[in-house]
């Protein structure tokens, strides 16, 4: 039997070669954030509003209420559906030469063990990809559609 000390969260992060404010701008400006990540939003992440996020492609939508946003350093919120929500935080590290380090963590998973833990992995790679994905957006203006070719079986037909 497994027995953990702590609860299991995420933590995902990359070295973006462009300058922090470029970075952040694309988490919270959905006319960029769409070219890596969701297909649509319901507007810009602002520090108390609720913004609907939709993978189109899949059928699902995630309820996104922004807890905190303070420009180029960091981005708080809430997501999911009600009652099941996790929360996802994005740091914004400046390093030298218009480089960017992005730490995302999602943290407050529920349900039994096992279903955490598959809840976690999932996580891990979704924000993984993500990253990969801004990451070539910003610095090579290539849109990788790594997460519409996650599974693309699971694509639901128009």
């Amino acid at each position: 039997m497994l027995t953990l000390k702590e609860a299991p969260f995420v933590k995902a992060d990359m070295l973006i070669r462009r300058p922090v404010a470029e970075v952040f701008e694309a988490f919270v400006d959905p006319a960029i954030t769409t070219k890596f990540w969701f297909t649509k939003s319901t507007g810009r992440l602002e520090t108390g509003k609720r913004v609907r996020w939709d993978w189109e492609m899949y059928g699902v939508f995630a309820d996104v209420d922004v807890e905190a946003v303070e420009p180029n350093r960091r981005i708080r919120i809430e997501w999911g559906s009600d009652g099941d929500m996790t929360e996802v935080e994005w740091t914004f590290t400046p390093r030298t030469g218009d480089e960017t380090f992005v730490t995302v963590t999602n943290t407050g998973f529920k349900g039994d063990g096992d279903s955490i833990v598959g809840q976690v992995i999932d996580s891990t790679g979704g924000f993984t990809m993500v990253l990969c994905a801004l990451k070539a957006l910003l610095e090579h203006n290539v849109v990788l559609t790594v997460v519409a070719d996650k599974a693309p079986d699971a694509h639901v037909t128009r």
